[in-house]
């Protein structure tokens, strides 16, 4: 058997190569919607008695809201002191999991499509090539629902810690009658909610290339040729 590279586009017009390529892009816009963000929200305190005053809270990837400091150490806030405080919350653990996911798979769907334009013959003259490619798809397919659905609630944790309900019983004048707060400019969301989509939608792509690849496999043949034995059943007895 021959191992060396053969260049060949035709397995990329085939579904198996296909959906890697489909798999390669949704990885990609999957990590760089999560990992690049960053935000500012302005928090306004409508003070009953004195100035207003105005606060800024500034969060980005991975997340770790606790470590995001709200107010400076013994700040007069509406006639109140207040110590230092930060945001609650922390996202970085499901944030980092679903990046570090959405980049495996981006490494592994460009290394099968490399197998597949120029390995094909090996590929499928073995049986570990494809058995392998199963595994690893179906575990991705698995690794994809658990990390976008981690992401999806640490998502809900970051927008309720920036926003007006989480920051005004984080803050301690907010808590005083006389005092009313409220986040007056929000920073948009919309990537990080684009990231979770395209976490389910992997789910989706990833789950159906692995029948694909299975078809490839020893397993399927096995099943396919055991059928028409069974249906033949035994011939017509001697006259």
């Amino acid at each position: 058997m021959q191992t060396g590279f053969r260049f060949n586009w035709s397995p990329v017009k085939e579904p198996l190569g296909f959906v890697k390529v489909v798999e390669w892009l949704t990885a990609v816009f999957s990590f760089a919607s999560c990992s690049g963000f960053s935000g500012r929200n302005f928090v306004s305190l409508f003070c009953a008695a004195g100035n207003n005053e105005t606060l800024d809270a500034s969060f980005s990837y991975p997340f770790r809201l606790n470590q995001v400091r709200l107010v400076e150490g013994n700040v007069s806030l509406c006639n109140h002191t207040s110590t230092e405080t930060h945001l609650v919350g922390d996202s970085s653990s499901s944030a980092e999991f679903f990046v570090a996911v959405a980049v495996l798979a981006f490494l592994y769907s460009m290394a099968a499509l490399l197998v597949y334009v120029g390995y094909m013959h090996v590929y499928r003259d073995s049986d570990f090539g494809p058995m392998f490619d199963f595994v690893v798809t179906a575990a991705f397919a698995f690794l994809w629902l658990v990390s976008s659905s981690a992401w999806a609630r640490g998502l809900q944790v970051v927008k309720y810690a920036t926003g007006t309900e989480g920051i005004a019983s984080t803050l301690l004048p907010c808590r005083d009658a006389g005092v009313t707060c409220e986040v007056t400019e929000f920073t948009s969301m919309r990537t990080l909610n684009i990231s979770v989509v395209f976490g389910f939608l992997n789910l989706i792509v990833w789950a159906g290339n692995a029948w694909f690849v299975y078809k490839e496999t020893r397993w399927h043949s096995q099943k396919v040729n055991s059928q028409p034995a069974a249906g033949r059943g035994p011939g017509p007895a001697p006259i």
